[in-house]
């Protein structure tokens, strides 16, 4: 590989052209590091500013050879990509970050459980099961049922509270875990390159929306004790040294009555619960995972100021050409950042864009984003 990062001697494949490629791609351009995109949609919102764009598919494994035989180094934006391509291309001497190994790990969120075990990494109880006849047998409520692959964006994840909910659940490989009453879920990203430096950025927290089972509200910093967050930050160090991994890594957690952290799940690459550190930390998510992968000194993961992030979802009833209702309103509030990620068409619960606020203050900032989130929908002409 081109001891040069930049310009035309390193040439980046992406594999995804989604928003996360779009974020990655704005920081890409300021440091003219080439990134070279496949996705299957033509109309993606990396397709019109990546320095290449090729639309193929992501799970296809002579697609991704072709797309990657001419690259120095390959990253993803999305986990469904195929892996043995990947081991293939990586073989021939193309670097692959995160490496194929770990994303045919975190394709199968048994095999993600199954890892926290063996690596003593504080996790839910859980059994893995085949079908919804193991389903029914196995099941005490309330319990959380996840399908093992293709589950994403909140899909692929029910609780159960009842018979009839498991009869109405998933008929394939799956996992049940133990229902957490937890009082607060946590996110912290951490970032590792080749020479093994880490860095994470201080613990955010997510409400959900019960409906998607989407991100409503994130808020930056979390509300912990120094305790909670040294621990969050430990452990997410932990995970992804254990993985060996280099990148970009998300770990969510729960945080349970007792004051213990549980993973729930993780990403390998940016995610939405770093969306605010574009705005609210000296280093962002996506500048993080370019340094990361190219083997570059990490940066600094301070907070600059506190901030929110609001996931702009398509409005349920509306399906067509996105209008962007209260836009001209919340750009009149100071220290409000839209950001729409060229998707031209909505419905509902896609993701849009999103809005980071941010203030002196958690509290400033909370009562901001409220009134934030009450002035802008996404709905259709």
């Amino acid at each position: 590989m081109s001891s040069k990062w930049y310009g035309e001697d390193m040439r980046i494949g992406l594999l995804g052209g989604g928003q996360l490629g779009r974020m990655l791609l704005q920081e890409a351009i300021d440091l003219n590091i080439h990134l070279h995109c496949l996705d299957p949609d033509k109309n993606v919102p990396c397709a019109k500013i990546a320095h290449s764009f090729t639309v193929g598919s992501l799970t296809d494994y002579e697609t991704v050879i072709n797309f990657g035989n001419d690259k120095h180094l390959i990253s993803v934006e999305i986990e469904n990509v195929n892996v043995e391509a990947l081991k293939e291309l990586e073989k021939s001497g193309v670097k692959v970050f995160p490496q194929p190994h770990i994303l045919e790990l975190i394709q199968d969120k048994g095999l993600q459980k199954q890892f926290y075990q063996e690596h003593q990494i504080p996790t839910a109880s859980f059994v893995l099961i085949e079908n919804k006849v193991e389903l029914l047998e196995k099941a005490t409520y309330p319990i959380v049922h996840k399908l093992r692959k293709g589950g994403y964006d909140g899909r692929g994840v029910n609780v159960l509270k009842n018979q009839e909910d498991a009869e109405n659940s998933f008929d394939s490989p799956s996992i049940l875990e133990e229902k957490i009453p937890f009082v607060k879920e946590l996110s912290v990203i951490v970032a590792r390159n080749e020479k093994g430096q880490t860095k994470t950025f201080p613990a955010v927290e997510c409400e959900f929306n019960p409906e998607a089972n989407l991100v409503e509200f994130l808020f930056a910093p979390a509300e912990i004790s120094s305790e909670i967050e040294k621990q969050a930050a430990d452990l997410a160090i932990d995970v992804i040294e254990k993985l060996g991994m280099v990148g970009l890594l998300a770990v969510e957690f729960f945080l349970d009555e007792n004051g213990n952290l549980l993973v729930n799940e993780i990403a390998p690459r940016p995610h939405n619960s770093g969306h605010h550190t574009i705005e609210c930390n000296v280093t962002s998510q996506f500048a993080q995972h370019l340094r990361a992968i190219l083997n570059l000194p990490l940066g600094s993961t301070e907070i600059l100021q506190a901030g929110a992030m609001i996931n702009l979802l398509g409005e349920k009833g509306f399906e067509g050409k996105a209008v962007y209702d209260g836009l001209d309103q919340v750009l009149q509030i100071e220290g409000v950042y839209p950001h729409i990620y060229g998707k031209e068409t909505t419905k509902p619960f896609r993701k849009m864009g999103h809005v980071t606020i941010t203030d002196l203050t958690i509290e400033k900032v909370k009562t901001k984003a409220k009134k934030v989130q009450g002035l802008i929908k996404v709905i259709s002409e």
